[in-house]
């Protein structure tokens, strides 16, 4: 088998983006790297439609712009397995999200298989073919796709993420419809056009952080607070949030707050020398988290869930879990355990459980079960 050959130039990238304009679909893939960034490095981005397959190389320098056009095209839906992340790799290259899109995960909870259920297992799954890359723990699935040049193995390997991805669609499509499902699966794909999906306000960014609820009140507004600055320092400077303020400690600082900036080089969080550049603005931080009130907080701070909301989402679980089994789907694909703590807590306007196609699946037994 003859190499597959990696797209550099400017040219070739229009000349194949133009090429998979005219497909009613294309199956999407991108390879990234974030070990070292907040923003993820796109490395590598790999389409295939019938008889096209192609690897385009966006560390080259070539315009990418014809790429960000096919992404954002109306006419030409993406399909992608999993798709959130890549998703998010693509947003600085389009500005808006990828769309419209067809996530053949999604597809594959909604016909029963597992909820996360990898690409390598649905091939073989639903085509009965085994891709050779030795399963998702292979060696090659740990490649660093910034490096060059890429062997004709790892090209393979990239290749083989989109080369059945359009005939693993038509198959789980057709069960879908099958089942009279296709709707649900096309309305929660519509919801991976939402720009939000992609961007964390650092004003939101503590809830990323497990366990919040749980904590004393001032204790969240302080983790509120740390969360937001480690935030920005993160996307000021590029760098992993864990890079900035591991999890561990940015609760630690929360739950027992220094008072100066001598104590907080003494607790050993930072180094010496990050603490004498960002100590003064971190203290402030915590400083306006003494004061915050219960801004934010939705009117109360949500605290300890009650014997009652715990008994509601006892409830509410139950429920859950027995449509699921009806329907032969995963409980968490027709509710997560945060929905549920929402609607226990009460938040019935913007719960995604009371709307769309859940709202008339599950909404009717959760509100009775409430």
């Amino acid at each position: 088998m003859s190499a597959l050959p990696l797209i550099k130039d400017s040219a070739a990238v229009a000349a194949h983006c133009a090429a998979f304009a005219d497909s009613p679909r294309v199956a999407l893939d991108t390879e990234f790297l974030r070990e070292r960034t907040y923003l993820a490095e796109l490395a590598l981005v790999q389409l295939a439609a019938p008889h096209k397959l192609a690897l385009i190389d966006p560390l080259a320098g070539s315009d990418l712009a014809p790429l960000a056009q096919l992404m954002t095209n109306p006419t030409v839906t993406k399909v992608v397995h999993a798709a959130r992340q890549d998703l998010e790799v693509l947003m600085p290259l389009t500005g808006t999200p990828t769309a419209p899109v067809l996530d053949t995960q999604i597809a594959a909870a909604l016909i029963g298989l597992a909820a996360q259920m990898g690409y390598a297992d649905l091939v073989k799954q639903t085509l009965g073919i085994e891709l050779a890359k030795g399963g998702e723990g292979g060696n090659l699935a740990r490649t660093d796709w910034t490096r060059r040049p890429l062997s004709s193995a790892q090209l393979e390997y990239a290749a083989d993420d989109v080369r059945h991805l359009l005939e693993v669609a038509e198959r789980l499509e057709e069960i879908l419809k099958g089942h009279g499902r296709l709707h649900w699966w096309q309305e929660d794909c519509a919801l991976l056009a939402d720009p939000s999906l992609y961007r964390v306000e650092p004003a939101q960014a503590w809830q990323r952080i497990k366990g919040v609820e749980s904590v004393p009140v001032q204790e969240q507004l302080r983790i509120r607070a740390l969360a937001q600055w480690r935030e920005e320092q993160a996307q000021d400077h590029n760098l992993p949030r864990s890079w900035v303020l591991a999890d561990d400690a940015l609760r630690e600082l929360a739950h027992k707050p220094p008072a100066t900036v001598a104590l907080l080089k003494s607790r050993r969080v930072f180094r010496d020398e990050t603490v004498d550049r960002v100590g003064e603005k971190l203290m402030l931080a915590l400083a306006g988290a003494q004061h915050a009130s219960m801004e934010g907080l939705s009117q109360k701070a949500p605290g300890k869930p009650s014997a009652e909301e715990l008994a509601q989402l006892k409830r509410l679980t139950d429920c859950v879990a027995l449509i699921a089994a009806e329907l032969k789907i995963p409980a968490e694909t027709l509710a997560t355990q945060r929905d549920l703590k929402r609607l226990a807590r009460g938040d019935r306007d913007e719960s995604s459980l009371l709307r769309g196609w859940r709202g008339t699946v599950v909404g009717p037994a959760l509100l009775n079960a409430l």
